[in-house]
């Protein structure tokens, strides 16, 4: 838990101004985090902190890459990170999370920890789908195809698809008593 001391900034003494801090995050600080979504990477922070009379407002800017597991092919690869987010601290009478972009903290609030900030906008940044770059190129091409509509499967190749239903011979039988 050392290594997440150095993410402590003491908020009670700061004057009504604009401070700036630099972090270097590497495999101790994703350890040291308890979670498996990110086990190894290098990321620099550069955070503005601006403190007010009603508020702090923390800008972050995130970049540096971390290593992700490929999901098509298994093969570990560095994911590039680029980040700019806003974070907005409230002073209030209790701590809550208001959305993902603002929170209240109590006045007397001593030191915030922004690991975890750090941490969770490294993690929604992430894609979903984790390809290593190589595939990359090849999956772009396919979306551009789909846009056209891609032929997954057909069951008789010689047979030309038609808009028309096929008719029941019951009404085929009908249809031909009415036409006389």
């Amino acid at each position: 838990m050392n290594e997440l001391r150095q993410y402590e900034i003491p908020v009670f003494g700061l004057e009504n101004k604009r401070y700036e801090y630099d972090f270097e995050s590497g495999d101790a600080f994703f350890a040291a985090l308890e979670q498996d979504l990110i086990e190894k990477g290098n990321i620099q922070t550069h955070l503005v902190l601006d403190k007010s009379e009603t508020m702090i407002r923390l800008d972050f800017q995130i970049s540096g890459t971390v290593e992700q597991t490929c999901d098509r092919s298994l093969d570990l690869y560095d994911e590039p990170i680029q980040i700019e987010r806003l974070m907005l601290l409230k002073f209030s009478d209790h701590n809550e999370e208001l959305t993902d972009e603002i929170e209240l903290i109590e006045r007397n609030t001593h030191s915030v920890n922004v690991a975890r900030y750090i941490f969770e906008f490294l993690a929604t940044s992430l894609p979903m789908k984790k390809l290593h770059p190589r595939f990359r190129e090849e999956d772009e091409q396919d979306e551009d195809t789909e846009s056209e509509g891609k032929l997954i499967y057909r069951s008789d190749p010689d047979e030309e698809p038609t808009d028309e239903p096929p008719v029941d011979p019951r009404w085929a039988a009908l249809r031909k008593l009415n036409d006389n």
